[in-house]
């Protein structure tokens, strides 16, 4: 089972979506402080993040269980890529 993290709102069909989805499991929190953002992480394989949700090098740092960062928009101004990538 991969437990995955939203953050920001996503519309009620994509979360849906996401529910019905076999081996995904949607966890959603939102208005996480930067620490409550990095102590979810630990527990999570994937986040999705809108444009409220900043995924700084701080947040990231030591992430081994997390996978993937999605990003349900345009850009990614918000996220530390190199810190992603990493």
């Amino acid at each position: 089972m991969h437990r995955i993290l939203i953050t920001d709102n996503l519309s009620t069909a994509g979360l849906d979506v996401l529910r019905k989805t076999e081996g995904i499991e949607p966890y959603v929190r939102s208005g996480l402080s930067q620490r409550e953002l990095n102590d979810a992480l630990q527990g999570v394989d994937g986040i999705i993040v809108r444009s409220a949700t900043r995924l700084n090098s701080d947040v990231l740092a030591g992430q081994r269980r997390l996978k993937v960062i999605v990003r349900a928009g345009v850009g990614v101004d918000n996220i530390d890529v190199p810190a992603a990538t990493r």
